[in-house]
């Protein structure tokens, strides 16, 4: 297993004290998630122009990533001490508001964290190519950003969802052999990954409409531009441009985040990766507190640490 040894840097207390879970923290980190959305939706009701519009894209989009964040935390059943409460929040206010499934992400992510940085590791293809020259970089951001990615990424989701290709969330996806398949397991396949997307989405446009059901349209626009954008940089910065692709203390990366950094790359203390790869199952509220922890263990003396988010963006274009 390609895993940091926390052992080393870390006691049985600390790790013990960090792993601890809390329900109450986990719906409050739910819930700042969904009145950040909540807001950049009233920003375009009650101000309707087209800086409010563009600014909603963007915070919708960050969020976007945060709805990924919670099904990845609940993945790990790290929000919530509650079982139940993974599973649900993991699912509704997770994965199938952005058309995807936490049960079906949980196994895929599982050979990320056994495979980080090696030739089988499944999300290998959204590191690999970096740094990548200004001009190239910028070529991807405005694939990103005008919707071309999101529409090829949306296609191979649902593709995914209705099993024409294998569940992958690290752009190579494989075609499943349909020479033996029926209509009737087709339309089984489909109602079983496909109806929670659809209901979170149609529950999502029923509430916008209350208020104006054009609205509805910033969730898809933000999904198909910002959001893609938004996690491109957060891969680079999790797993690009690192000394040792194969080492586990410097092949993950930690990145500090201001305030506008958070709500666009790093929600949920995403961006205290290199702590979550170290010991997966320590909540996300407790991440900020295990990197000074390993940090004045010396952990960092040769861990991979970036100042912020533009630091990573200008290495990406080098």
């Amino acid at each position: 297993m390609n895993i940091p040894d926390a052992s080393k840097y870390l006691s049985k207390e600390q790790q013990k004290m960090l792993l601890q879970r809390d329900d109450i923290k986990g719906l409050l980190a739910v819930f700042t998630v969904w009145l950040i959305i909540s807001f950049g939706f009233g920003i375009v009701f009650f101000f309707p122009n087209v800086l409010t519009v563009l600014i909603a894209l963007f915070i919708l989009g960050g969020q976007q990533l945060a709805c990924s964040v919670i099904m990845h935390d609940t993945s790990h059943k790290s929000l919530f001490r509650t079982s139940w409460m993974n599973e649900f929040f993991g699912k509704w206010f997770g994965g199938y508001p952005v058309l995807n499934d936490m049960l079906r992400y949980r196994p895929y992510h599982v050979k990320h964290h056994v495979n980080t940085g090696l030739a089988n590791d499944p999300d290998i293809n959204l590191t690999v190519g970096y740094p990548a020259g200004k001009k190239s970089l910028m070529r991807k951001i405005a694939r990103d950003l005008s919707g071309l990615t999101g529409i090829k990424t949306t296609v191979a989701l649902i593709m995914m969802h209705l099993n024409y290709l294998e569940y992958d969330q690290g752009n190579n996806p494989q075609k499943i052999d349909q020479s033996n398949r029926t209509w009737r397991a087709f339309f089984q396949t489909a109602i079983q990954n496909l109806r929670g997307p659809i209901i979170s989405n149609v529950f999502l446009f029923l509430i916008l409409s209350l208020f104006d059901p054009r609205l509805y349209l910033l969730w898809i626009a933000a999904y198909l531009t910002t959001f893609q954008f938004c996690i491109r940089v957060r891969s680079i910065a999790e797993h690009s441009m690192v000394d040792d692709r194969e080492n586990p203390e410097v092949n993950t990366r930690t990145t500090y985040a201001n305030w506008f950094e958070k709500l666009l790359f790093a929600p949920l203390n995403v961006n205290y990766h290199l702590e979550h790869h170290m010991l997966m199952g320590v909540p996300c509220y407790n991440l900020p507190r295990m990197h000074k922890l390993i940090k004045a263990n010396g952990f960092y003396e040769k861990g991979t640490l970036a100042k912020g988010y533009l630091e990573i963006l200008k290495e990406a274009a080098r």
